[in-house]
């Protein structure tokens, strides 16, 4: 294959204080943070809406935002699910669930609410950077190229791809390079609430046995009741996903697709109350549960988790368990995860703290990353990477860069205690400070 030289001159659209790229629940937390502490933000998101895997992905619930006794994502994270409720209104017994069209509604808001400049179907295309400093970042939308100069940069892609093009170190997969299976959730319609059992896999095994599915997958998370006859499936799971890679990503999308006929025949023949269920729709972008993982000054690991970490630069505290989900139909594969979730799990009061270092990726110095790809192991990322840990992450950072920003620094030149104290005082919590 030959190679191309491209060049020109573009416009440099935005000079700001900090530039988010992504607006998922990571990236709209940090921008809202930061405008709110006066920076002046600029927010692309590549998709057609804010929100990420819990609008366009249609991932049907959040999980847990507490430890069973503290409210963890307090701030950001506990302001968009009561408007999500206020807006879409609260399901009894699954107070979790998402509505997908409320939800949408309450980042629209709360970015534009908040002061942030934004644009959706923008795509980043390139990062300048030299020295271990971004000087711009490219995009590409309906009206042409542009270029975005700010003072602080917060990766919100959930891949990496801001601080992996910037030049940042990472990790990716378990020691062989593989990652957990991904998923297109669904929406489905016609389902009979009343009559449901739980749970799903009641008929899993015989199923299987009589082949109606083309892989023997045992991990079936199941379908989250959204609305009166509504259900959101987080089933089936496809494999050697690479979210990094768009033919990976083209080639799982098929297979999500026809999948559901499969499912769609298991649920309505095995098991009570779908029998006139129907499909809507299928989520606009691929659930990838892991990719990049930027290594930060610090990286997380399973002994972190294990031994409920304190950090003196901590900025949050999460409880949701190890949730590896395994990257193959093997029957090991998944006896493994089993045990994993239900061994590493935390008590009702008990989380691990999140230390600022996390956030910084190693080498950049005016980057800093949130969401699911900050600096952990495998085993921390299966926890931290659901949507409340990353509004606790991206509600960090966009403090974290408003902070840098204002005083001209670096993301290490702030003050943490002046950190921790600010992000107390929007209800963050962080119980040693």
């Amino acid at each position: 294959m030959g190679k191309v030289v491209f060049q020109r001159d573009l416009e440099v659209r935005h000079e700001v204080d900090v530039l988010v790229v992504g607006g998922g629940p990571a990236g709209v937390a940090a921008a809202v943070s930061a405008a709110r502490q006066g920076a002046k933000v600029f927010l692309a998101e590549a998709t057609a809406c804010l929100g990420g895997l819990g609008t366009s992905g249609m991932v049907p619930a959040f999980m847990q935002f507490t430890d069973g006794v503290n409210f963890l994502a307090g701030g950001i994270g506990e302001e968009i699910l009561k408007k999500m409720w206020e807006y879409g209104g609260k399901i009894e017994g699954s107070e979790y669930s998402i509505k997908v069209e409320a939800l949408k509604r309450v980042y629209d808001d709360i970015v534009t609410e908040a002061g942030v400049d934004f644009t959706l179907n923008t795509q980043m295309v390139a990062v300048d950077a030299e020295d271990g400093c971004v000087n711009y970042v490219i995009f590409a939308a309906k009206s042409g190229m542009f270029a975005v100069k700010a003072k602080i940069y917060i990766d919100g892609t959930g891949d990496g791809d801001l601080c992996a093009w910037a030049g940042a170190e990472y990790e990716k997969g378990d020691e062989n390079g593989e990652m957990m299976a991904g998923t297109l959730c669904s929406l489905w319609a016609n389902i009979d609430w009343d009559r449901v059992v739980r749970p799903d896999n009641r008929g899993l095994e015989e199923a299987i046995k009589d082949k109606i599915f083309t892989h023997e997958d045992r991990h079936l998370s199941g379908i989250w009741r959204t609305g009166k006859t509504l259900g959101g499936g987080n089933i089936g799971h496809t494999y050697d996903v690479d979210g990094t890679d768009e033919r990976s990503l083209t080639k799982s999308l098929i297979w999500g697709r026809k999948s559901m006929t499969e499912f769609e025949r298991y649920y309505k023949e095995y098991l009570d109350g779908y029998e006139e269920m129907e499909l809507a729709a299928t989520g606009a972008i691929l659930g990838i549960r892991e990719s990049r993982r930027i290594i930060g000054d610090y990286v997380m690991v399973l002994d972190d988790f294990i031994n409920r970490a304190n950090f003196d630069d901590e900025i949050g505290r999460y409880a949701y368990p190890v949730d590896i989900h395994p990257s193959d139909t093997s029957v090991e594969g998944f006896k493994k995860f089993e045990e994993e979730y239900h061994n590493l799990r935390y008590k009702d009061g008990e989380s691990y703290g999140i230390p600022y270092r996390a956030l910084t990726p190693r080498g950049l110095q005016n980057v800093l990353v949130a969401g699911r790809c900050v600096s952990c192991d495998r085993y921390m990322q299966s926890s931290i990477r659901v949507m409340p840990g990353c509004y606790i992450t991206g509600q960090a950072a966009g403090v974290a860069a408003a902070m840098a920003a204002e005083k001209n620094t670096d993301t290490r030149g702030i003050d943490i205690k002046e950190l921790q104290s600010r992000l107390k005082a929007i209800g963050a919590y962080l119980p040693n400070f």
